[in-house]
């Protein structure tokens, strides 16, 4: 009688377990020669050599297919240990499975020549309007990236700038002060990554969410960097922050040209480096518009609508 002991290090066991060891009483099924234990935070197996390492096998299927979708339910575990075809074969055009194997992929032209752009980089800027998905396709490249070890880290910033609210009059400490800022970038995670293990990678720095203010001085290597709503840096800003890249990083910048909130007589950081950026070999710049609105149906209009009023305005002033 020989016998293994495997922990569940990345995943939560009721995860690949089931809701009551529901999946795992089809293994038990599967494997009757067996006899499986499992306790806390680990799985015993005890029985011969030759059937612990066809449940081994199978074993690293079933992750491989939690990993890959995030789900295993109890359909997902009967083909897995019944099949004889080990490979698991996703949609090519799919960027990840998020949370209960929700489908994450660029749905616009703009979105996909974004994904093939960072591909091809190591930098590039994203700018257009609100809800064009240029933040959460980033995200959701910096989490692919992760998930395929491309990177060791994904550091996500936003710099702290007041759109009509006072940072000061906000409650609580620094942390609780930022949060509102910061949350869209939460929100964007918590679609693609199931929750315990994302707490796990806040607590472990693995993803990192954090102001502006705190990457200066940093070398920041190996990571999968996205400075979202960067029209609001000013030029010094962005001049420290892409000068905190190191090697092995790849950085995406979103913002929106459209929505400054800085002072009047304080140039955006944003609009200046794509200029001066403009022709150096592994930066890249795409923008995105109306037709890459990805929200209500609305917003597109709302859009249409701001960008005839400023034009108009514009006209004016001429």
């Amino acid at each position: 009688m020989h016998e293994i002991i495997i922990l569940f290090e990345d995943v939560h066991p009721v995860d690949l377990l089931g809701v009551n060891n529901a999946n795992l009483q089809i293994i038990r099924k599967h494997f009757s020669s067996l006899k499986l234990v499992a306790r806390g935070d680990q799985l015993k197996v005890l029985g011969t050599e030759e059937e612990l390492s066809k449940f081994e096998n199978k074993w690293k299927e079933l992750v491989a297919f939690l990993n890959q979708y995030n789900r295993l339910d109890v359909s997902d575990v009967k083909n897995i240990i019944n099949s004889d075809n080990p490979e698991i074969k996703g949609d090519s055009s799919v960027l990840l499975y998020g949370n209960n194997g929700k489908v994450i992929k660029a749905r616009t032209p703009n979105q996909l020549k974004m994904v093939k752009l960072m591909s091809d980089n190591d930098m590039l800027f994203a700018i257009g309007p609100a809800g064009t998905g240029k933040t959460y396709t980033a995200v959701a490249l910096a989490v692919k990236a992760l998930k395929e070890k491309e990177v060791q880290r994904i550091v996500l910033t936003r710099p702290a700038v007041e759109a009509g609210e006072s940072l000061g009059f906000l409650p609580g400490d620094l942390k609780e002060k930022m949060d509102p800022y910061l949350r869209p970038l939460y929100d964007a995670l918590f679609d693609m990554i199931p929750h315990d293990k994302l707490v796990k990678h806040l607590e472990r720095g693995v993803i990192e969410i954090a102001p502006l203010g705190f990457m200066r001085g940093r070398t920041l290597a190996n990571a999968f960097v996205i400075l979202d709503e960067a029209q609001n840096t000013t030029e010094n800003q962005m001049r420290m922050f892409l000068t905190r890249m190191g090697r092995g990083s790849k950085f995406i910048v979103t913002g929106d040209s459209s929505q400054i909130d800085l002072p009047k007589h304080v140039k955006s950081g944003l609009l200046h480096s794509v200029d001066i950026l403009a022709d150096v070999p592994g930066v890249e710049t795409i923008k995105l518009d109306k037709r890459d609105v990805v929200r209500h149906r609305l917003v597109e209009s709302i859009i249409d609508r701001y960008e005839k009023a400023d034009a108009a305005q514009e006209k004016k002033k001429d």
